[in-house]
């Protein structure tokens, strides 16, 4: 894997840009949309989280659909995570906008897991409302219909992402191509989907055969809802971000640095640190001095200065980081031992290398 750092692209070929460059598009066609998704009359938007260019690329012969598709690859947001991501494709606005700054977020003195929208108490859904934390429309104010997992409807990251949208649920792919058929012979001008499958068998399974055998299914998804589109409509996929494999188990922090250490956000790939009173520059000094091989260490004001949340960065946004920063560099990750799941990762991703901010933006034309 690549280990240079690589900052999104707010000001040109980035997922933030897209929503508005299909909903308005303008007279000429940005250079790094593909030409067939530019003021069509109809077009369905498939996002799939967790298919990284990097790794769509080193497969053409698993994926001969979205091989044969127009586009190239386009830069996601930092922290290069779900609920960052999508949801600067949903607005079009960096995360510094927004204000869903990572997976787990520091609200009101507590960690906010976003995507299950829940704090140590439990479910925030009551005490941290979605629209306090996520107030600006989805895309655009326009009314578009979503297809998303039948169980995500009530959850409070769909809220805070989608809220105002037209809501369809879907329980299998057969479904979801079905529906996508359908709103699109509807005459909807504009349909977004969404599918997570791949993300959740990287996380697991790693890079290797199973997520082999499910990018095999995602080429067949992609070609089958070409098929079900009307003659004309437009199919565009693109991705939250992609994955690093890491097999060994998270680094657990030295003490010399969890002496600093309050409490900790975000996720194993893009650690904040947030330092008890008085001892952020300590914490940043044994940072850098014991984890800067492994990690991009920042404080807060360094990473909005050097632009990783975009060029606007509110105050309630900012609030949202820790002090300290580690983004990880190389297939490493930072154990959190609040931070804990159903099983350990294998996949990972957050931090800002090419394998995890690059993302494919592929266009066809359904015959």
């Amino acid at each position: 894997m690549s280990d240079n750092l690589l900052l999104p692209s707010y000001d040109g070929a980035c997922i933030t840009n897209l929503v508005p460059a299909l909903l308005d598009p303008a007279d000429e066609a940005p250079s790094w949309l593909p030409a067939v998704a530019h003021d069509a009359e109809r077009v369905v938007l498939l996002v799939i989280d967790g298919l990284g260019w990097t790794q769509l690329a080193a497969r053409p012969g698993l994926t001969p659909t979205l091989s044969a598709m127009q586009g190239g690859p386009i830069t996601t947001v930092a922290p290069s995570t779900t609920a960052t991501a999508l949801t600067s494709i949903t607005t079009g606005m960096p995360p510094g906008e927004h204000g869903v700054v990572g997976y787990r977020i520091a609200v009101e003195g507590e960690v906010l897991n976003v995507l299950r929208w829940s704090t140590p108490a439990g479910d925030a859904r009551q005490t941290i409302p979605p629209a306090k934390v996520q107030p600006h429309p989805a895309f655009g104010g326009h009314r578009p219909p979503v297809l998303t997992r039948t169980e995500f409807e009530a959850s409070g990251f769909t809220t805070a992402h989608l809220d105002g949208t037209r809501f369809t649920g879907y329980r299998t792919l057969g479904t979801l191509t079905a529906e996508l058929g359908r709103l699109a012979r509807l005459g909807e001008p504009f349909v977004y989907a969404y599918y997570e499958g791949l993300d959740k068998v990287s996380h697991e399974y790693g890079l290797g055969i199973q997520y082999d055998e499910e990018l095999r299914w995602i080429d067949h998804l992609v070609s089958s809802v070409l098929d079900a589109l009307p003659s004309g409509s437009v199919l565009v996929v693109t991705a939250d971000h992609g994955q690093v494999e890491v097999r060994d188990d998270a680094i657990v922090l030295p003490g010399d640095v969890l002496s600093h250490v309050a409490m900790q956000s975000g996720e194993g790939r893009f650690r904040w640190l947030h330092a008890r009173a008085g001892r952020a520059g300590a914490l940043k000094d044994a940072a850098t001095d014991l984890l800067g091989h492994q990690a991009w260490v920042r404080t807060r004001d360094e990473a909005i200065a050097e632009g990783w949340y975009g060029p606007i960065v509110k105050d309630v946004a900012a609030g949202r980081l820790g002090d300290v920063l580690l983004a990880a560099r190389g297939a490493v990750a930072f154990h959190d031992p609040q931070d804990t799941g159903p099983y350990v990762l294998v996949g990972r991703h957050g931090s800002l290398t090419e394998d995890e901010m690059l993302v494919p933006l592929l266009a066809a034309v359904a015959r």
